[in-house]
């Protein structure tokens, strides 16, 4: 059978490809797809620990069965519309925190909490010129949009707003921002919080920084437990940071 396997971030370089059309046994296992590139990409096995898979856009283990036609997605640990505020949203235009936040605002709140991820200039003493953010589209997408669902049904809050930025982004950029409206500002913080703790642990979102002299992928923090697990990686270990 043939699949569609994707790459992103750091193993879109190490494997020369954005994607790759791979031939599988009938009975193949995305532990198989992973073994399969491990062989021909000597350094994926150095990040396969902290990896996690997907499968038509939704989380799966090694064991997982595999399908003709089914879009197998690798990815790294992660760094994320036409309406005037979008519920959630991945653009790659200037994002308006302003006219977001007035969206959002009804008579019965009483708190709106505001966090914005900006450019900054340097990193770890390293001058940043600008950064690149990528995105398994699609899958990001739907991850935000199942958050701020999450966020509503886990905190006593009314409404939410999450849009990322992808692309260039020019120090002092807003690459992402979250906006949650509660009646009382203590949802509302711990809420805005959450979200974005979460989001950025993950969403499949990478950031390349780009210094004067070179350009890295930035270190992603660790898939959480229900993602990178024996039934959630093919070896069920997070690389440590």
């Amino acid at each position: 059978m043939q699949i569609r396997v994707l790459f992103f971030g750091v193993l879109k370089d190490l494997a020369g490809k954005a994607s790759d059309s791979l031939s599988l046994p009938e009975d193949a296992t995305l532990g198989d797809v992973l073994s399969h590139y491990e062989r021909i990409i000597p350094r994926l096995k150095e990040t396969a620990s902290s990896l996690a898979m997907s499968v038509n856009q939704e989380y799966a283990g090694p064991s997982t069965r595999l399908r003709p036609g089914d879009e197998v997605a690798l990815l790294p640990p992660v760094s994320g519309g036409s309406e005037t505020r979008p519920r959630a949203a991945i653009v790659r235009e200037e994002i308006d925190t302003a006219s977001v936040v007035q969206g959002l605002k009804h008579p019965e709140d009483g708190a709106v909490a505001v966090f914005e991820g900006i450019v900054r200039n340097q990193t770890r003493g390293r001058r940043t010129l600008f950064l690149n953010y990528e995105a398994y589209e699609e899958m990001a997408l739907k991850q935000i949009e199942e958050l701020a669902g999450r966020a509503q049904a886990e905190f006593k809050i009314r409404d939410v707003a999450i849009v990322h930025r992808l692309g260039r982004l020019e120090i002092g950029e807003t690459s992402v921002l979250i906006a949650v409206a509660s009646a009382h500002r203590a949802a509302a913080f711990d809420a805005c919080r959450w979200l974005i703790d979460t989001l950025k642990r993950t969403v499949p979102i990478w950031k390349k920084e780009h210094f004067e002299d070179g350009a890295v992928w930035a270190d992603g923090e660790p898939f959480p437990d229900e993602i990178a697990s024996p039934q959630g990686t093919h070896s069920g270990r997070r690389a440590s940071k």
